[in-house]
């Protein structure tokens, strides 16, 4: 009787230090998770680190554009939408932006530079490049109707030709919600083409 008594004291102390452990493990996971959130949470890109940063970066995007533009009120533009969109997606955004910054400023002066090429007439050049011009100048009035976030994955992925990991990383993504958003404004955008009756050669662009 005595021996069997034993036996359950040593059960049941095995058991409580179980408990025990297992109490410690999930209060010290908790613990890391909250520190872990609370850190993100400090990075994240407030309205006060975004004025901030805007009045740091801004006259660095300036010169950039002008480089593409050799205007400065055209640079001034470009920077003033490069801005506006890094701040309808400031949510996503952590300090600092100035490669996010950099490379929209860069796609959005080469998007200029595209838009206010002189037009040719077909004794200049092969009646193929206008056209082809014109057939990409509509692509990006239709991308910049899209939702500012997925006017930048778009523009990221196909006009830089960047790698899914690196996009995640620039945005504060990751890689599994870049795909969806690539994924929804490519059919936004195919859609809209296909709404405005686009050739085929315009829908090829989106489906490398």
């Amino acid at each position: 009787m005595n021996c069997t008594c034993l036996i359950w004291a040593k059960v049941l102390s095995i058991i409580e230090k179980t408990r025990f452990s297992l109490w410690f493990l999930f209060f010290f996971a908790f613990l890391c998770h909250k520190t872990q959130n609370d850190a993100y949470y400090k990075q994240r890109m407030t309205e006060e680190t975004f004025q901030n940063e805007v009045q740091r970066l801004r006259s660095k995007l300036i010169t950039l554009a002008q480089r593409y533009t050799n205007q400065a009120e055209d640079a001034e533009d470009i920077v003033q939408d490069v801005l506006l969109k890094l701040w309808q997606m400031r949510d996503d955004l952590v300090p600092p932006p100035d490669r996010l910054a950099l490379v929209l400023t860069r796609n959005l002066s080469i998007d200029y530079q595209r838009r206010k090429k002189p037009r040719y007439t077909p004794q200049d050049i092969p009646e193929e490049e206008p056209v082809e011009d014109e057939r990409m100048e509509r692509m990006m009035r239709v991308i910049d109707t899209l939702p500012t976030r997925h006017q930048i994955i778009l523009r990221l992925r196909h006009l830089e030709g960047m790698e899914i990991r690196d996009i995640a990383v620039l945005t504060n993504q990751t890689e599994s919600a870049v795909r969806k958003m690539l994924s929804r404004a490519r059919k936004e955008t195919l859609e809209l083409l296909k709404n405005k009756k686009k050739s085929n050669n315009e829908h090829d662009i989106l489906k490398s």
